[in-house]
């Protein structure tokens, strides 16, 4: 079973990039897409659900904001939305969480809060990381596969961005981020990408605008699939398709590969 994870930076203009291509050349069975910024009745009229998937949205109440979408060829069932699992009512206006589970197989697609635009975003996405931590939970030790796939926004150890130095008091790379994504891997999630590929400096998944920075592949790794024992278990392959990063969004598909 295929499953790709890949922030789109607003599915519209993916679309007009030429997003289905990369779709078929990926040939997915579950394809998990972040930041979509639009609700289905926005998009275009030539536009239309990727044929053989089944599709469900969970958009931002804020029109052009933020959204998760998943995609399943293979069956899909949905288990839920958000983290605030006590709550009867779902809490998450900003379409951050999104829980499917494929053939036996949980997908939590997730779009972390980026902390960069003011203090009380980084305030915002610091307790969201800890809640987040505490409601996976439930994943670690299950005898089912688990994934926690999407844009987490933060770069874990110095491969995985290409200025450490000059980073190190963004948003993002903040020492207290970098440890909470330790204690992730600690608390028994992996990171299944560096696993297979090993030490070395990147592959990245994002890219800034400024600087020719895709051009130079001046990056950062951002995006992951992370997973539990049982998941880790069934897999076959991890990669990065970097050429998606260049041509449809800023930043690039993760594409891992299950013996199931």
């Amino acid at each position: 079973m295929r499953v790709v994870t890949w922030n789109l930076n607003g599915i519209r203009a993916a679309h007009r990039k030429g997003l289905y291509d990369f779709i078929e050349r990926i040939d997915a069975d579950v394809m998990l897409f972040q930041e979509v910024r639009a609700l289905p009745e926005q998009m275009p009229k030539d536009w239309s659900e990727p044929e053989g998937y089944e599709v469900i949205w969970h958009p931002a109440q804020r029109k052009g904001y933020s959204g998760v979408m998943s995609c399943s060829r293979v069956g899909a069932e949905e288990i839920g939305r958000g983290i605030d699992t006590d709550l009867d009512e779902v809490r998450d206006p900003e379409g951050r969480v999104l829980h499917t589970k494929h053939k036996g197989m949980h997908c939590v697609n997730i779009y972390l809060p980026n902390g960069s635009s003011r203090d009380n975003r980084q305030a915002y996405k610091d307790q969201w990381i800890e809640d987040l931590m505490e409601w996976a939970n439930m994943f670690v030790g299950s005898e089912e596969p688990a994934l926690l796939c999407g844009d987490l926004n933060i770069a874990h150890t110095e491969d995985d961005i290409w200025d450490p130095k000059g980073n190190k008091r963004s948003s993002g790379f903040l020492m207290h981020e970098r440890e909470w994504f330790s204690r992730m891997l600690e608390g028994g999630w992996h990171d299944l990408l560096r696993i297979h590929i090993g030490p070395q400096k990147g592959p990245y998944t994002w890219w800034s605008n400024f600087r020719q920075a895709r051009e130079r592949d001046r990056g950062w790794r951002i995006d992951y699939v992370l997973a539990n024992d049982a998941a880790r278990a069934l897999m076959k392959s991890a990669e990065v398709m970097r050429e998606g990063g260049l041509v449809v969004s800023d930043h690039a598909p993760v594409i891992v590969d299950f013996n199931m």
